[in-house]
């Protein structure tokens, strides 16, 4: 059987159902009036080489010390800052990077998201990439999720999963990957399902990986993609 990206979709869907990722405390939100779209920019970067689990344990952390702000976040002390974020990992580099995302949007769009992400994708994401500690992946995630930007999210387990099924990818590159998918997605899927789709598939693609793909030993017995996988072929 031929396999497509939309094919993969659908068995994924069809064994995990939907994630409803970005997974953010709306409700927090509301009470402190502040904006959720920063939420998912710090755990854009605190995801950085680490477990999902261990960044929700710090943004418990920012949580209870009110620091989901960009106006805060600018200002916390980077001694507090680093302790609170020590979960994650790397917490010295994250905290200077934090610090840094923070304040460069206070300065240049005076805290404003809604100014940031009202510009043309291509326009953010060459931004995005300019600034410390920020690469394609924590840029695409920043813009799918939290920007809603029409952009396929490459991980680890999206190139595992390249490797494989015999997709015809130009290369195991980042860009590649990312065109291969977007091309593929956007020719089959009208335009309005094309950012629901590429949020729905990244949280799955990790969901694969959690419970069967990434492990050190990989469940592939009862993996739902087993009469697809050509590591089993």
């Amino acid at each position: 059987m031929t396999i497509t990206p939309k094919n993969l979709y659908m068995v994924l869907l069809d064994a995990f159902g939907h994630q409803h990722w970005w997974p953010i405390d709306r409700k927090y939100h509301q009470r402190q009036h502040s904006d959720p779209r920063f939420e998912i920019i710090i755990g854009a970067i605190l995801t950085q080489n680490t477990a999902w689990t261990n960044v929700e344990k710090v943004l418990e952390n920012l949580k209870k010390q009110n620091t989901f702000t960009i106006h805060t976040m600018t200002h916390v002390e980077e001694k507090n800052l680093k302790t609170m974020i020590q979960p994650s990992g790397f917490f010295n580099q994250k905290g200077q990077r934090l610090k840094f995302f923070a304040s460069y949007l206070e300065k240049k769009y005076n805290g404003d998201l809604q100014m940031f992400f009202s510009r043309d994708t291509s326009e953010i994401r060459h931004e995005l990439l300019s600034l410390s500690g920020i690469g394609p992946e924590t840029a695409d995630s920043i813009l799918l999720y939290a920007g809603n930007h029409p952009i396929f999210v490459v991980d680890a387990y999206t190139r595992r999963i390249c490797h494989r099924f015999p997709f015809h990818v130009a290369s195991d590159s980042y860009d590649d990957i990312q065109q291969f998918f977007e091309n593929e997605l956007s020719s089959t899927l009208p335009e309005k399902e094309l950012i629901p789709t590429y949020k729905e598939f990244h949280a799955l693609l990790v969901e694969l990986a959690k419970q069967y793909c990434g492990k050190k030993k990989p469940s592939c017995s009862t993996c739902p993609l087993n009469r697809l996988c050509e590591k089993l072929l």
